[in-house]
């Protein structure tokens, strides 16, 4: 199937992660800016598969909301806003790996299209 513009899940994880929690993702973008985040309970290991691909990584959410789920409540461990404050730009290329851990700001955008590996890491208790 030809790419499209904004973000979309590819086979055969898509179907996987639909039927059961699976922390690995295969991720098409094109032409899209994708609103920033920060996971407080899990860390992003992402490749560049193919293309080009912008991060905005550090810095400080922009007015930033907590995430709301499918049913109405609120994930306060999740939060998301459209820009990010003083981060910083890393560009992604086919082969290159971005380690981003829980509670960092993150925010990907891509012109032209560019396929990613998104592998989801839950955050481990800190022992006291």
């Amino acid at each position: 199937m030809p790419p499209t513009d904004g973000k979309r899940l590819l086979e055969p994880l898509k179907t996987i992660s639909r039927e059961q929690t699976f922390p690995v993702n295969i991720l098409e973008d094109q032409n899209v800016s994708n609103d920033a985040e920060v996971h407080m309970h899990e860390a992003d290991l992402w490749c560049c598969v193919e293309g080009e691909v912008t991060f905005i990584v550090d810095g400080k959410l922009k007015d930033p909301i907590a995430k709301v789920l499918q049913d109405g409540s609120v994930d306060s461990r999740e939060l998301h806003a459209k820009e990010i404050i003083d981060g910083n730009t890393i560009v992604l290329h086919s082969g290159d790996w971005l380690w981003i851990p829980a509670g960092q700001p993150h925010q990907h955008i891509c012109k032209g299209t560019a396929r990613l590996l998104i592998i989801k890491i839950p955050n481990a208790p800190m022992a006291s």
